[in-house]
């Protein structure tokens, strides 16, 4: 058999358009190869057959393996001159640029980044220096002259003013202020406090310290919150006494207790465990069966009962559920059967005021436009103000400070409100100039001076927390900007008959029956909590009239347990316009601890 020569493998490989040399194919090392290859099957000839077996076993697991990338190989560090610079700096550049000035260097291979995390609950980007200023790529954009160019998309919108949803009789309704002023009263937890008490708390709204929270501290407040509802379900229900929940029993017993997940991934009908109190059960905790429940809704931190069995100490088997106990309705202040209330027309909007794609606050000039046509009683808004999910304050590229971004924005808040026309404002835990805590503080609550330099600056404009209730006209309002719904929504899991439920109530019913606007445990990432000023300004002192919850999901107005629930959107949502709510109370008698529904009419429409 003759020698083939390279020339003649390349004609007979160029008609099926093969370069040899692009295949980089050493002919030695197929002969070493099909050489292993053949001793390895006791000399076998070389025939078709074994060609092919020896091209599916031997060559074709050599082209497949990805090449490595040379250990010792770097790589060139880009120089940045006149022509590119513009382009902007990379962020690991920019980071190893700010550690050479004696910034702390990023560590690589953290436990937070080792920890398993749904996609339900992206970790939030907040990347900040010490200035509370978002610590950006350097680049000459960051001082141009950005973000005033107003939204296409905004501006080009054919639906503003539709009504999106309502509840009550809208045919008679009036939503021009009475030209009344409002009486308007923060809840204050201490209230009622022994001066020894008030010492040992955080007054929230002064000047608030926190990131000094002890594991022991968190603890207890958490158990404390068990044995509250504990009792609250023993008598509702009329439960002799609650069993140890890892004590193996052969009758049926009755337990109480927090639920929770068994791992770090999102929680389902195999992975729910109940954990119980000091007093009852030792923070122990036992794994569930939910098998034989025909209907329930759980989330990790909800509190409930549960009758069943545990024969064997090891799994709790789930025969009836008791998920919490609703508040009775609020009680008149002047501790009489009732109390009367004037008409009053409340508008309510959430943020953000801006859409994504720029600073120029489109739809926060719209709602104030409407503001000044119909004049409302009382006017709401709650943040977030300074979003820091736009896309010019995450890239960094505003031209203003935060603070004064706010600032201008605030001033034209205030320049409508007067005295027969107030404005309620609540931060959020996504003002990227403010305090990244929950619950949170008002804005301007730093000092003494710094608060009476708010009243000064922004008359008839209320700072609040977030989470707050207020007292508006004898009308109990529950406020809170956390898109609390939106949270619980992701970490539910729920088995309904169909038709049996609406999710959208199912989600704003379980803050009443847990007491309290934030009953999610653990909480995401990006929402920090500290438990020891949850304890007394995130629990609902009673089920309010009006509940406003606005968040991400479908806007709604309901009738819950005879609360009128909320959620009024987004004034932006991405580069679109969004929606805000506009309610209307009539007046007449608040009876104590009796629903005002009646007497209540509300929209959602869009700005």
């Amino acid at each position: 058999m003759g020698v083939v020569q390279d020339e003649e493998l390349q004609e007979e490989f160029d008609v099926f358009g093969i370069n040899l040399n692009e295949q980089l194919i050493d002919k030695y090392r197929v002969a070493d190869e099909w050489l292993a290859f053949s001793k390895a099957r006791k000399d076998i000839p070389i025939s078709l057959e074994n060609l092919d077996l020896f091209d599916r076993e031997k060559l074709a697991k050599k082209t497949q393996r990805t090449p490595q990338t040379p250990l010792n190989k770097r790589t060139q560090q880009k120089v940045y001159n006149i022509n590119n610079v513009s382009e902007g700096v990379d962020i690991s550049d920019a980071e190893n640029l700010y550690n050479t000035y004696g910034g702390t260097p990023s560590s690589k291979g953290t436990a937070a980044q080792k920890r398993q995390l749904t996609p339900d609950n992206p970790t939030i980007k907040r990347f900040q220096n010490s200035t509370r200023s978002p610590a950006v790529p350097f680049s000459p954009a960051s001082f141009s002259p950005m973000g005033a160019t107003p939204s296409k998309k905004y501006s080009s919108r054919t639906n503003a003013g539709d009504v999106i949803t309502s509840i009550g009789n809208v045919d008679n309704a009036k939503w021009s202020g009475s030209g009344n002023k409002c009486t308007i009263k923060l809840h204050d937890p201490m209230e009622n406090m022994s001066p020894e008490e008030k010492d040992s708390v955080k007054d929230l709204c002064q000047d608030f310290k926190y990131m000094f929270q002890k594991l022991t501290d968190k603890a207890a407040v958490l158990n404390e919150m068990i044995d509250e509802m504990a009792t609250q379900l023993q008598e509702k229900h009329s439960i002799e006494e609650f069993s140890h929940v890892a004590l193996p029993v052969q009758e049926e017993v009755t337990l109480v207790g927090r639920i929770c997940c068994d791992s770090l991934g999102k929680m389902n009908a195999k992975s729910v465990i109940l954990e119980g109190s000091r007093d009852t059960s030792a923070g122990r905790s036992v794994p569930l069966d939910l098998s034989d429940l025909k209907q329930y809704s759980l989330f990790p931190g909800q509190i409930v009962a549960m009758d069943g069995t545990n024969t064997s100490g090891q799994k709790f088997v789930v025969k009836k559920l008791y998920e919490g106990v609703v508040q009775s309705l609020p009680s008149c202040s002047n501790d009489k059967d009732q109390i009367s209330s004037n008409d009053m027309t409340v508008l309510i909007a959430a943020g953000p005021f801006s859409t994504s794609d720029n600073l120029s606050f489109e739809p926060l000039a719209d709602l104030v436009k409407h503001i000044r046509k119909d004049k409302p009683d009382v006017v709401i808004l709650m943040g977030p103000f300074v979003d820091l999910k736009n896309d010019l304050i995450e890239n960094g590229k505003g031209i203003s400070p935060l603070d004064d971004i706010f600032k201008t924005k605030l001033k034209e808040i205030s320049d409508v409100a007067s005295n027969d026309c107030q404005v309620i404002v609540l931060p959020s835990y996504r003002d990227v100039h403010h305090d990244y805590v929950y619950p949170q503080p008002p804005f301007f609550h730093q000092s003494k001076d710094s608060r009476m330099k708010a009243k000064t600056d922004y008359p008839n404009v209320h700072f609040m927390p977030d989470p707050c209730v207020v007292d508006i006209n004898n009308v109990i309002f529950g406020l809170t900007s956390s898109d609390v719904m939106f949270q619980l929504g992701a970490e539910e899991i729920s088995f309904n008959p169909p038709g049996a439920s609406d999710r959208m109530a199912r989600l704003a019913e379980h803050l009443l029956t847990q007491q309290n606007f934030y009953p999610l445990y653990p909480s995401p990432e990006d929402v920090n909590i500290d438990y020891e000023v949850f304890e007394y300004y995130a629990r609902m002192p009673c089920t309010p009239h009006v509940l406003v919850l606005p968040s991400d999901l479908k806007q709604f107005t309901k009738d819950i347990q005879g609360c009128c629930c909320i959620n009024p959107g987004r004034l932006a949502r991405g580069q679109a316009g969004g929606t805000f709510s506009r309610v209307q109370v009539r007046g007449g008698a608040i009876v104590s601890q009796q629903s005002i529904l009646s007497s209540i009419t509300a929209q959602v429409l869009r700005i």
